[in-house]
């Protein structure tokens, strides 16, 4: 009798399933480090002091270095190899990211206390439905790669562009933003489901909190343009 072996198909899927597994328990432990951070500094009464030297030079330039910081930590999600590179990147990445938001927080807190808590629930339901589409279609969505590549280069220029020729940049560029995040969120999350090594979950977990990060900074932005 001819015999058939399933298992390393099986193996595979299994492999595959518990890396995304860890991916997203991953994701959710860094979501909940940045919040408790936040929740760190505000509660210490470092957020007034951290806000005024960062606001003492341009906001363009905070703009900038958000947009560096997210791209170094895909950078590294990219690249690193480590399981202790993976997690000092992950664990750097996540503290840069929370006292880079302490003073569009503490300004959106002031404005209205609300707001936050909103954007928060709409970066949420963003992600959440971005990801269903990757994993119900099980589409391949690497082809965003060059799209956002050239995207974000031509943020950066806007942003040094802004800070150059002193204008703001408004509305319009945080609603690009958000659709620049979005497809961010595809491009990783199918990179999740077909192309990371199932060794890497800490990386992967780098990136998809990267493009969240980016989701909910641009979200709140619109919020607190609207009061």
């Amino acid at each position: 009798m001819q015999e058939y072996s399933y298992a390393p198909s099986q193996t595979a899927v299994a492999d595959r399933s518990t890396f995304i597994v860890k991916t997203y328990l991953h994701l959710l432990g860094a979501i909940m480090a940045f919040v408790a951070i936040e929740v760190g500094i505000f509660a210490s009464g470092l957020a007034l002091p951290l806000a005024q030297a960062m606001m003492g030079v341009s906001w363009l330039l905070v703009l900038g270095a958000f947009m560096m910081v997210s791209w170094l930590g895909s950078r590294v999600a990219a690249t690193a190899e480590s399981k202790v590179a993976q997690y000092a990147a992950l664990g750097a990445y996540v503290l840069a990211e929370a006292i880079i938001f302490v003073p569009m927080l503490l300004i959106a807190d002031m404005q209205a206390g609300g707001v936050i808590t909103s954007a928060a629930l709409v970066t949420i339901m963003g992600f959440l439905g971005l990801t269903a589409v990757v994993f119900v279609t099980r589409k391949d969505f690497s082809f965003l790669r060059g799209v956002l590549l050239w995207a974000g280069f031509g943020v950066l220029l806007l942003i040094v562009a802004g800070v150059l020729f002193g204008f703001e940049l408004g509305t319009f560029f945080s609603v690009g933003m958000v659709v620049f995040a979005g497809a961010a969120i595809l491009y990783d999350t199918s990179n999740v489901l077909h192309h990371y090594p199932e060794d890497r979950y800490v990386g992967a977990a780098l990136a998809l909190f990267a493009s969240v990060a980016l989701l909910f900074w641009y979200v709140l932005r619109l919020f607190m343009s609207r009061d």
